[in-house]
């Protein structure tokens, strides 16, 4: 993507169905740069936009870390000025609520290191699966930074306010199990399984009913964030799957007892 060098991308690849998104600074292990959240934001609204992608699966290169916060070495130079805290973090929350309010399903895929903005990358998808090596944590209370509310507000919908509140005041690092019993990862496998069991998961959803999936996850949405004022849309989109052919589809091969061929529409 545009501004950023080889040694630090997002790479954006269609594999069928499946929106692949990989994060590329392994010699910071995937630290996000300015450019990376910016390429981020491009690829989510790339893949939202494209009919033939059904699920998004995002990952970090090599097998270090997923995403091992920012890259605060550009810091210094990108954060210097009240102008350039403003431009930076325009583009990181952008970057972190198309990924958020992305329609369509988001797995993370997490090998090795996932603190801070990884963290916030992993949250704002929808199902996480990680490797049994995989290591969580929000580091902001070591450093002496704010953490801001949109970024708590997803962590305390996912793990509950107490567990927030040991992540968060700690800083602590803690290991793939611990995660799983805070209800942050759906599954812990080794590390040999990992791409297969996301693969799998992702592939299923795929073969679901698109519309019946968009809906679901609005739903999702509205009841994290506790607003009755979005029950409206959700209605809509369900209204939408049950006037689709999908639905016919669906019946007619239940009747039929075949695999149905979801088409979207």
């Amino acid at each position: 993507m545009d501004g950023m060098t080889p040694e630090a991308r997002v790479i954006a690849e269609a594999d069928g169905a499946v929106g692949r998104i990989t994060f590329d600074n392994q010699t910071r292990r995937n630290a996000m740069t300015l450019a990376m959240w910016q390429g981020l934001w491009d690829a989510v609204e790339r893949f939202a936009a494209d009919p033939a992608i059904r699920v998004i699966v995002l990952t970090g290169a090599g097998d270090k870390a997923f995403v091992a916060g920012a890259d605060i070495s550009e810091f210094e130079a990108l954060r210097a000025t009240e102008e350039g805290v403003a431009r930076y973090n325009s583009i990181h929350e952008g970057a972190d609520l198309a990924l958020y309010h992305c329609p369509k399903p988001t797995i993370a895929m997490i090998r090795g290191s996932c603190v801070g903005g990884g963290m916030g990358i992993a949250l704002a998808c929808d199902l996480r699966v990680a490797a049994e090596d995989a290591r969580f944590g929000i580091t902001a209370a070591r450093l002496g930074l704010g953490y801001d509310a949109t970024g708590i507000r997803k962590l305390v919908n996912t793990v509950g306010p107490a567990s927030a509140a040991e992540i968060l005041y700690t800083g602590a690092i803690f290991d793939a199990d611990d995660a799983r019993a805070m209800g942050i990862l759906r599954h812990v496998v080794p590390v040999e399984d990992l791409v297969t069991v996301t693969d799998g998961i992702a592939g299923r959803i795929a073969e679901a009913a698109p519309l019946t999936v968009r809906a679901s996850k609005a739903a999702i949405r509205a009841a994290q964030r506790r607003d009755d004022g979005a029950d409206a849309e959700v209605e809509r989109l369900v209204k939408v799957c049950f006037d689709s052919e999908d639905y016919q589809e669906g019946r007619r091969a239940f009747l039929e007892k075949r695999k149905p061929e979801f088409r979207g529409v």
